[in-house]
């Protein structure tokens, strides 16, 4: 996001269930990445060199061409769309995609062994290097795993930008290409994480307008109003404690302006507010309820964001769920608070998806913000795996 703005903000997840424990396999637990086709050296080269590229959202130009020269390197045709997505098309079984920008902020870009406030925080285990720098888990991470898994195993490849902001990529990619068999969203969810929900999204302005007056008159002006509004808007969706926030509506207002006009005839108010919805609702009935609170005034909505839930018995959770083992972790099921990508998908495509990555979420947008390089070289293998079980391949 040029500012770090609410509307993306996934990084408060919620176990969903304990991972089905229904899957066996034969093969031996592996956790060394190292590819014919992309050797380790590369995919950190690779990952380094993105995360320092800066690459804020709307200014996602220079790392949308490392990411080209990469793909070019290997042999893959790519090109980089009117919007700016990074496109390499390949075998369209699955979609590897994730995005280019990051929030902005400047974080020196270094490689260290693994602190023992790394260790304590479970970022890296002692002994791994961890890469520090903007995006190295929200989403430089998840981005240059995918990368290197289509390369590897010769699936569709997007690199989409905007998502921190107003998912301009996502939006284009899904009116412009039908659904492919399967997509895999690159975002932080743990190299051992198989994100399956998130909330949706709405978001929209509060305008009101009075006469001005003298302060000492007892009739609100639309600053008042404003806040009464919003204030009945909470009141509705008051939060329930025995309820995960996940299955709640959170609504937050995001800015407030207000004052007396240049002519100082008149008082105006400006509030903007965000909605986060659950699966169980949609944004239709949201936005009734919030405008059922409205006495004066008028709200303006936004094209909203629907929910997403997917079902962890899709060929592509099971799958998940294998490699995550052969790797020699073990699943989880997520469900994140915020908002990504993957709603837009769903909301387009009728096709199964998760989101994974390596990255601990807690650091999206962080000052610390940093990811160790073992994750991301086992996230590698585990979607290797997942890609070439659901081409038909051997794991």
């Amino acid at each position: 996001m040029t500012q770090a703005t609410p509307e993306m903000d996934a990084n408060e997840t919620d176990e969903a269930a304990t991972a089905p424990a229904d899957e066996t396999d034969g093969s031996e637990t592996s956790t060394d990445f190292e590819s014919s086709a992309v050797t380790r050296a590369a995919a950190r080269e690779l990952l380094i060199d993105l995360v320092s590229t800066p690459s804020p959202s709307g200014k996602e130009d220079a790392a949308a061409k490392v990411l080209a020269d990469f793909f070019e390197s290997h042999d893959r045709e790519v090109w980089i769309d009117e919007v700016g997505n990074v496109r390499a098309p390949a075998d369209d079984a699955v979609l590897l995609t994730s995005h280019v920008d990051t929030v902005p902020g400047e974080i020196p870009v270094r490689v260290e062994s693994a602190s023992d406030e790394d260790v304590d925080a479970e970022v890296a285990t002692a002994g791994e290097d961890v890469l520090w720098g903007r995006g190295s888990v929200d989403a430089t991470g998840p981005l240059a795993a995918m990368a290197v898994a289509a390369v590897t195993t010769g699936l569709s490849f997007v690199g989409v930008v905007g998502e921190e902001t107003d998912s301009r990529g996502a939006r284009h990619l899904v009116a412009d290409r039908e659904a492919p068999g399967a997509v895999i969203n690159g975002e932080p969810s743990g190299v051992d994480g198989i994100t399956l929900g998130y909330r949706g999204f709405l978001a929209g302005t509060y305008v009101a307008t009075s006469e001005s007056g003298h302060t000492s008159r007892p009739e609100p002006n639309a600053i008042q109003q404003a806040t009464r509004w919003w204030s009945a808007v909470e009141d509705a969706f008051e939060p329930d404690d025995y309820e995960p926030v996940f299955e709640q509506v959170t609504a937050k207002p995001v800015s407030l302006e207000g004052g007396t006009t240049e002519d100082g005839l008149s008082v105006e108010a400006t509030l903007e507010a965000q909605l986060r919805i659950p699966p169980s609702l949609d944004a239709d009935s949201v936005r009734e309820t919030a405008e059922a609170a409205l006495e004066v005034g008028t709200v303006s909505w936004k094209e909203p964001i629907p929910p997403v839930m997917e079902s962890p018995r899709t060929e592509i959770a099971r799958a998940f769920r294998v490699a995550i083992r052969q790797e020699g972790g073990e699943p989880r099921l997520l469900r994140k608070t915020g908002t990504s990508d993957m709603n837009l998908y769903a909301g387009a495509w009728d096709c199964p998806m998760v989101t994974y990555g390596p990255g601990d979420s807690d650091l999206d947008h962080a000052p610390d913000e940093r990811l160790s390089l073992a994750d991301y070289e086992r996230s590698i293998a585990v979607l290797e795996r997942v890609g070439n079980m659901l081409r038909g391949e051997d794991a």
